[in-house]
């Protein structure tokens, strides 16, 4: 059996600045942390890893990541106008880079976007120091 979760948390400081517009139509852009799970059928980790360092030279802005033969876990800013606009990026991200990058044919299982704001007040485990890919 296969569970999948997706929280989005939309800081209270992004929706003060979108009310601060006046309902103009104006989006302000902004930057989210997202952290994606993707899993799967198992792959050597080996070539797990080779394929997420690929990923990250394709994206420069990947943070860090953990991986397994079974699945992969990384962070990184994404610019968007608000808090959907970053998760529906990162929905997408995998598959849009499968084949370039030479990603294993898994699919998402979590999803984690956090305004700014937020990602800063929390306290926060680092999956792995910045740059780096470390096991699980």
């Amino acid at each position: 059996m296969t569970t999948s979760s997706c929280w989005v948390v939309d800081g209270a400081a992004h929706r003060r600045k979108t009310e601060s517009l006046g309902g103009r139509g104006v989006e302000p852009t902004g930057l989210w942390h997202v952290t994606l799970t993707v899993g799967g059928h198992a792959h050597p980790p080996t070539e797990v890893r080779a394929a997420m360092e690929r990923l990250s030279d394709e994206r420069p802005f990947m943070l860090s990541g953990r991986y397994s033969g079974e699945r992969a876990e990384f962070s990184y800013w994404e610019e968007a106008g608000d808090c959907s606009d970053a998760a529906a990026l990162a929905l997408r991200l995998w598959g849009e880079h499968r084949r370039t990058a030479g990603l294993p044919d898994w699919s998402v299982c979590g999803l984690e976007v956090l305004a700014r704001d937020e990602y800063i007040r929390r306290d926060h485990l680092l999956l792995a120091e910045p740059g780096t890919w470390q096991p699980f």
